[in-house]
């Protein structure tokens, strides 16, 4: 390992040597490896933020997944001080795949920060990279946050970037049937749905 990857004030990705004192204002990712190999998965995906209307969604760090995991706050300011259930066990499932070298930049956990005030009102993300062209996506969004189109604004958003992505012709995400807001957000975000798995309702967005 001989170089790693950092985030900057911007949320742009960029790569510095491993022995390289850090910019002000740029944070580690926890990814690393050989110059080529970093400089490769940088070109791929330059930044770690996608902007919608009111929202910033930025992918969370494998090197702030494991504080989040804990329900700490990793230095970003949350609606209500700290990280949701639903975020918690998110930043879980990504610190385990990062771990075992599973996880792929783009298909992890994003945080939804709100650009008027910088507030985390929520976190939402992919249960894995994409297989077999499908890619599903889960959410969880702060009681506060609820009811404003939050949701629906991001779940829109990071969907279509997904089926942007080469490989990928399916968006599924699923919830119980008594999660009546949840299919509300899920069909005013354009799915529609597929038939139920595990007791589950199951719900698709295609190119």
């Amino acid at each position: 390992m001989t170089h790693v990857i950092a985030l900057d004030p911007h949320d742009r990705y960029g790569v510095l040597p491993a022995s390289a004192e850090l910019p002000d204002g740029w944070r580690l990712t926890g990814w690393c490896g050989e110059e080529q190999t970093c400089r490769r998965q940088v070109a791929e995906r330059p930044s770690a933020a996608l902007d919608t209307e009111r929202l910033r969604l930025r992918e969370v760090l494998p090197a702030e997944a494991p504080e989040l995991k804990e329900g700490k706050s990793a230095g970003l300011d949350w609606l209500g001080g700290t990280p949701g259930e639903g975020s918690q066990e998110a930043a879980g499932l990504l610190a385990g795949a990062h771990a075992a070298g599973l996880h792929r930049s783009g298909w992890g956990m994003y945080v939804l920060v709100r650009r008027e005030d910088g507030l985390v009102v929520g976190g939402m993300g992919f249960h894995g990279p994409p297989a077999e062209g499908h890619a599903e996506i889960g959410f969880d969004l702060h009681p506060d946050a609820r009811g404003r189109g939050y949701a629906t604004e991001a779940l829109s958003a990071l969907a279509h970037w997904a089926l942007r992505q080469d490989g990928v012709d399916t968006v599924l995400a699923t919830t119980t049937q008594d999660n009546t807001p949840s299919q509300g957000v899920m069909e005013r975000a354009g799915f529609g749905r597929r038939p139920d798995r595990d007791g589950l309702l199951v719900y698709a967005l295609t190119r």
